[in-house]
């Protein structure tokens, strides 16, 4: 079937599974307590693999020694890998040297933020099935992210562009378009348009947002009524990603929360410096939490 070109399969007779993957980005300024410096990438590596994580979405290493100490690690830890597409291509053409390197690399799949929100109507379903096509003839799935600022920077256009290219698949990152459109609350015409991108889920990206902030607390009031939003949206994903899974196909859910800039912070007179207001790396383990016990019960309705 055409769309199991665009899927990631580890060749194997398995059932369907989930990637626990933890956003590489999200790492950042995480030092567990200790405010003298940063935990080294070995570290980083130690405390997912401790927390029940089983892979990472990151950047490609460039250089050699740096690709050898990467591969070492994640081979070390049994993690799968996928990759941001860099630079943001504004052509497919120029992406394919990456997907290439990608898949020499041995790159689970490829996370697409494609240039820019100025680029719409046909020029961009050209673009968008460029890419997706590349990323197929080069055997390795190419994902286009639903992101602010990007092709991808509305709801309604992004469903047109679904619409109209049979094979895309999204990394399903909601938490855009609900800080894009000020989101607050169950809305009929949002859910139906969630639901169409939900449909070409290729993988699920983890974040709460809320009305007025792309990264809330979730131990806040908002964020605890949001969590609930994006735990029936992720199950939707999932179901749908089920719905023609083939054996030895995965589905990464990626726990996104970002550093600084994202996360909400304020300024620490006493240190000097910007300090966070919520524990990130406890509340990416509550993520991890809510994908499996929402895997579980997808996967009880997919087996039954």
């Amino acid at each position: 079937m055409l769309q199991h070109r665009y899927r990631i399969n580890d060749g194997s007779s398995s059932p369907p599974g989930l990637e626990l993957q933890q956003s590489w980005w999200a790492m950042s300024g995480i030092h567990g307590g200790r405010q003298d410096r940063e935990w080294s990438d070995e570290e980083k590596f130690e405390r997912l693999a401790e927390a029940g994580f089983n892979g990472i979405l990151g950047r490609l290493p460039s250089e050699p020694a740096e690709q050898r100490r990467w591969r070492q690690l994640l081979n070390r830890y049994g993690f799968s890998f996928g990759v941001h597409l860099i630079p943001f291509p504004r052509t497919w053409e120029e992406a394919v040297p990456f997907l290439k390197r990608a898949a020499e690399f041995g790159a689970q799949y490829v996370n697409g933020q494609v240039m820019d929100q100025y680029v719409i109507g046909d020029e961009a379903i050209r673009l968008l099935d460029g890419l997706t096509d590349a990323g197929a003839k080069e055997g390795i799935p190419l994902y286009i992210e639903t992101h602010r600022g990007r092709i991808t920077q509305d709801v309604i256009r992004t469903c047109d562009y679904v619409k109209a290219i049979p094979g895309m698949r999204l990394s399903i990152d909601l938490s855009h378009y609900v800080v894009a459109g000020t989101m607050d609350e169950y809305d009929e015409k949002t859910e139906a348009y969630f639901e169409e991108l939900l449909q070409r889920t290729g993988t699920l990206h983890a974040r709460i947002s809320g009305a007025n902030q792309v990264q809330i607390d979730m131990e806040s009031a908002a964020g605890q009524a949001m969590t609930e939003h994006f735990r029936r949206w992720w199950g939707k994903g999932m179901k749908y990603w089920l719905q023609d899974a083939m054996p030895g196909d995965r589905l990464p859910f990626v726990c996104e929360l970002g550093p600084i800039g994202y996360a909400i912070s304020r300024y620490d007179k006493r240190l000097q410096r910007e300090t966070e207001l919520s524990d990130r790396s406890r509340q990416a383990l509550v993520l991890k939490d809510i994908a499996a016990a929402l895997w579980k019960e997808c996967r009880s309705e997919y087996c039954s």
